[in-house]
């Protein structure tokens, strides 16, 4: 059997960071250490990875934490990619926060995630997120893309790609693979092949052994 996921969680309410602490275990992961804010969030880090139970797979942490109750939770987040850039961070928050979200996702979208708290109570999406950045990959809400990708309308950048194609990418910025996006424009694979494609020639997005294009095209328009 694969070894279970490690998680770490970082959220100032006990009723929350028990409850998350239960989910997580329920279903087979391994919650490695909880503590209540930022600091505490980096110290307990480094001590694991200076430990016989090294870094964890992924950190889950509220965009608020004390002790100002603003931004440490993120600020947190952002500077432990810095020091371990193999940990999956998803951040939870009570609303959408552009500029945070925009922080967050500056420079590498690979294993981060910004999901509302409301998406907690969807248990078997929020377990999949995750388990998605755990592995490395993106988990977006679904409102974080509306209004990052509505903001990028205000410019030119994506001026070039249809309706359609900006709604495959916004799927696509959530995490999503093509059978997945398939699935909820309830077209075919090789319809959303052909979408993602247009994607990558309208936006300049040449293939290349040394560049993801699909993460690409998700920082064009959310730095756009």
């Amino acid at each position: 059997m694969s070894a279970a996921l490690r998680v770490v969680i970082a959220e100032d309410s006990v009723l929350l960071r028990e409850g998350l602490t239960r989910l997580l275990t329920d279903r087979g992961m391994e919650v490695v250490g909880a503590v209540g804010d930022g600091e505490g969030l980096l110290k307990l880090v480094d001590e694991l990875a200076g430990s016989a139970v090294g870094v964890p797979d992924v950190v889950v942490a509220d965009v608020r934490m004390p002790p100002t109750h603003t931004d440490e939770g993120v600020r947190a987040c952002i500077e432990l990619r810095g020091r371990h850039p193999e940990v999956g961070t998803l951040v939870l928050s009570q609303y959408v926060e552009e500029r945070y979200a925009s922080e967050l996702l500056a420079g590498t979208t690979r294993g981060v995630g910004y999901l509302l708290k409301d998406r907690v109570a969807e248990v078997r999406e929020f377990v999949e997120a995750v388990t998605r950045v755990a592995a490395g990959g993106t988990a977006l809400d679904p409102e974080v893309v509306a209004q990052l990708l509505g903001r990028s309308r205000r410019h030119d950048t994506l001026a070039v790609l249809t309706p359609r194609e900006r709604e495959v990418l916004g799927l696509m910025a959530e995490g999503r693979s093509n059978t997945a996006v398939a699935r909820q424009l309830v077209v075919s694979d090789g319809a959303v092949e052909k979408h993602v494609s247009n994607i990558f020639l309208k936006l300049g997005l040449a293939q290349s052994p040394e560049d993801h294009r699909r993460v690409l095209a998700v920082l064009t328009y959310l730095n756009s």
